[in-house]
């Protein structure tokens, strides 16, 4: 019973991979050139990580998982801050991108050929360096064919030799329905499911691996049609998306969206990664330090709201609390004024693809500042605290 058993699984796989073969539809925006120098760059990094943003209630949210137990444990004010201090650096573990680099080529690699070996057996041999601790990407497998050629592995058999001794949790050795049925990757997409296949597909498939390029530009391009991006903000997959725009030129929706939810600094970033990429001969470094001289990073600003909630920090005066009630303060005003004559001078540029689209928002948060500012300086007043401002 066991062997008929087997023989349908088997059965199985290959009707999988049969339906694998022909694979999804091939994305309209790929990498024409080796992305990865672009992205691996400290300025490029340092971008991404800070339009990602560490909002904590998003990164450690509940998810179905074993084990969502909730630990309950005393601490002094020295032992809290210690363990902010370690939520932050696990934070910013979690949110570590998945590489963008090129697509890897197969290339036969002979290592010797040897006719006296010639039909020794009727199948190839696969010999795999199974050392312990070693890097999966510096494990040597090699072929031995039947007419006695011995060849480095395909990458492909290279992957299931790496899975069949060292075995990754949740890869498959066949294409998971949902990457090889294009029905149920469509349901996916348009049920807006983006974080879910990219967490997979960061599972099943290597980031040098064709089947990674297309399956994330299609998520990516799908997303810009929806403008759902917040789904994917304060996820690994944030960094990636932002990138893949900023490379296609094609911002503008994700634009529109940092500037319809007041993410200026953002939306300058997002501005400046693209001139980077494309070497626009623009200064866009100097409108950053500004900004970054003036707003703090996204750690400090995560770990000043954790300690907002010791009794300590709580009574910090009057304009304190009025800050709070608007939102914003002196610094931020004179930020967004920076922020807005940066992203007005790309909309004027020849860069800018859905201009009144993008007009529209900007004047619309302009406006909103403007009340904003105006209550602020009401506030301020009606409590006499415009002198110690100044």
């Amino acid at each position: 019973m066991s062997l008929f058993r087997h023989i349908r699984k088997l059965n199985a796989l290959q009707n999988v991979r049969q339906l694998s073969s022909a694979g999804l539809k091939s994305s309209t925006l790929q990498y024409a050139t080796d992305p990865q120098p672009q992205f691996t760059d400290a300025e490029t990094q340092q971008l991404l990580q800070s339009m990602t943003q560490l909002q904590l209630d998003k990164v450690f949210r509940k998810r179905t998982v074993p084990d969502n137990s909730v630990h309950t444990q005393f601490m002094t004010t020295a032992q809290l801050e210690k363990e902010f201090l370690q939520t932050i650096e696990k934070a910013q573990q979690l949110l570590q991108m998945p590489p963008v680099v090129k697509i890897k080529e197969d290339t036969e690699r002979i290592i010797s050929k040897d006719p006296a070996l010639k039909d020794f057996a009727t199948t190839k041999y696969v010999f795999t360096d199974i050392t312990f601790g070693l890097p999966q990407s510096e494990r040597k497998v090699v072929v031995r064919d039947v007419d006695g050629t011995l060849s480095y592995a395909t990458l492909d058999i290279t992957k299931r030799m790496n899975q069949l001794y060292f075995p990754l949790d949740g890869r498959k050795f066949y294409t998971p329905r949902m990457f090889s049925d294009e029905q149920l990757f469509q349901r996916c997409l348009d049920e807006h499911k983006y974080e879910f296949i990219l967490d997979r597909l960061t599972v099943q498939y290597e980031p040098y691996e064709a089947e990674f390029h297309n399956i994330s530009a299609k998520v990516f391009e799908h997303l810009n049609e929806s403008k759902q991006f917040d789904q994917l903000r304060s996820t690994r997959h944030f960094g990636p998306m932002a990138f893949f725009y900023a490379w296609h030129r094609c911002i503008d929706d994700l634009l529109y969206d940092m500037i319809r939810r007041d993410y200026l600094l953002n939306a300058v970033q997002l501005i400046a990664l693209s001139y980077k990429i494309h070497k626009v001969p623009l200064d866009y470094q100097a409108t950053l330090r500004q900004l970054e001289e003036l707003q703090p990073s996204p750690a400090v600003k995560a770990l000043a709201e954790l300690r907002s909630g010791l009794r300590q920090h709580q009574a910090k005066g009057i304009e304190n609390e009025i800050q709070t009630a608007i939102g914003k303060t002196e610094t931020d005003f004179q930020a967004d004024e920076i922020s807005l004559r940066f992203i007005e001078q790309y909309i004027g540029s020849e860069h800018a693809l859905k201009k009144v689209q993008l007009e529209l928002a900007v004047q619309t948060l302009k406006e909103l500042n403007l009340e904003k500012q105006q209550l602020y300086e009401g506030l301020k007043k009606a409590h006499g605290v415009q002198q110690q401002a100044s």
